[in-house]
């Protein structure tokens, strides 16, 4: 069974936010992750581009699906971490750690809300895992 750290907000769509003041981290969860298998492509925004929550940001492939990744906030990209351009994998390697996908900053913290806690995220997933 997987672990959800308890610092994260989650959506139902498997993206992780990490919220640290105005700036958000993204990412997807370690349950998608393994769903997708081994990542063998990531397309990012680049830095600057806004998006309204819910929007698609980019797309994440693997050797057997392609999956959307959608924003959880309404923001502005401030970094993508270009490292999974030339290392993918990283995503199945530390989907929390070196394996974030973006920063954005955020327009409205309020907007995360809604969001699933980790256990509630964990009880989500749970009969799928």
């Amino acid at each position: 069974m997987a672990e959800y750290p308890d610092d994260l907000k989650y959506q139902d769509s498997h993206e992780y936010v990490r919220l640290d003041g105005e700036i958000a981290t993204i990412g997807i969860t370690e349950f998608a992750v393994r769903e997708l298998g081994e990542i063998v492509f990531v397309e990012l925004p680049e830095i600057g581009k806004t998006f309204a929550k819910g929007d698609e940001l980019g797309t994440i492939e693997s050797v057997k699906a392609v999956g959307e990744l959608y924003s959880p906030v309404t923001g502005a990209v401030v970094e993508s971490n270009n490292a999974l351009i030339d290392d993918p994998e990283l995503l199945n390697d530390d989907p929390y750690g070196e394996g974030w996908l973006l920063k954005i900053r955020v327009d409205d913290p309020s907007e995360l809300d809604d969001a699933l806690t980790a256990s509630q995220y964990s009880a989500l997933v749970e009969g799928a895992e």
